[in-house]
């Protein structure tokens, strides 16, 4: 057996592979519907199993939606920053998990990314944007831990749709989970949250008055004070 036999995938991860170039080129569209499952198995000549298997893989991926019934079927799924981000959490999460890289580099991109694109959203936010942003404030005083966790993803997650840049939710949505779930939950004090809530409302503040540049800034000084805290834990 060569080596290139011994490491050769699995038949349903190659079934998969090729399904999945032919919707990521765009040969297969959102809302077009594959072939059934017998016509895969004869182009594929693969088993009835292993077509499912493949289908299964690539459900989990969020690349298609599959349904039952007598016009059911699987259908290429459409395009979402929410659900296509899982993809990258996990595979940051196994990062930090494996120490490959560690929370000071991962709250690195973050500031990178965000003055930048926080100015963007204070150019572009809707009366919608800043009412998602409201609502995601938090009241340090009487709120629990879990609740202003939730709150700090969903501010961001806000910030980021208010850009009307899907490619950077897509990419951020990530950061926005690891950098808040990733050992500081249960142990940051108090006075952090306090802290994180007078900077959300800066940012607010400034989106709401489209200054850019003050945004920018707001943006820089909160995420420099999370991985100080990271830092510090």
């Amino acid at each position: 057996m060569t080596v290139q036999q011994a490491v050769r995938p699995p038949a349903y991860q190659v079934l998969a592979d090729e399904i999945r170039a032919q919707i990521t080129s765009g040969r297969l569209r959102p809302g077009e519907r594959l072939p059934t499952e017998p016509q895969l198995c004869a182009q594929s000549g693969v088993s009835r199993s292993t077509v499912r298997e493949a289908l299964r893989l690539l459900a989990s991926q969020h690349l298609i939606i599959t349904t039952r019934g007598v016009t059911g079927g699987s259908f290429v799924a459409q395009p979402s920053a929410d659900k296509l981000s899982d993809s990258l959490t996990t595979g940051m999460s196994l990062l930090l998990s494996t120490a490959t890289v560690d929370m000071s580099e991962i709250v690195e991109v973050w500031a990178m990314l965000e003055g930048p694109a926080v100015a963007l959203a204070a150019a572009r936010r809707t009366e919608h944007d800043l009412k998602q942003l409201g609502d995601a404030l938090f009241d340090p005083a009487s709120d629990s831990v879990e609740t202003m966790l939730e709150a700090q993803r969903a501010f961001h997650r806000a910030l980021a749709v208010a850009t009307s840049n899907p490619l950077y939710e897509l990419l951020t949505r990530p950061l926005y989970q690891l950098s808040n779930e990733w050992e500081l939950g249960a142990v940051a004090p108090a006075r952090f949250w306090q802290r994180v809530d007078a900077e959300h409302r800066e940012m607010l503040r400034c989106v709401a008055a489209r200054d850019s540049a003050g945004a920018a800034r707001a943006a820089r000084v909160h995420v420099d004070f999370i991985g100080e805290t990271h830092a510090a834990l």
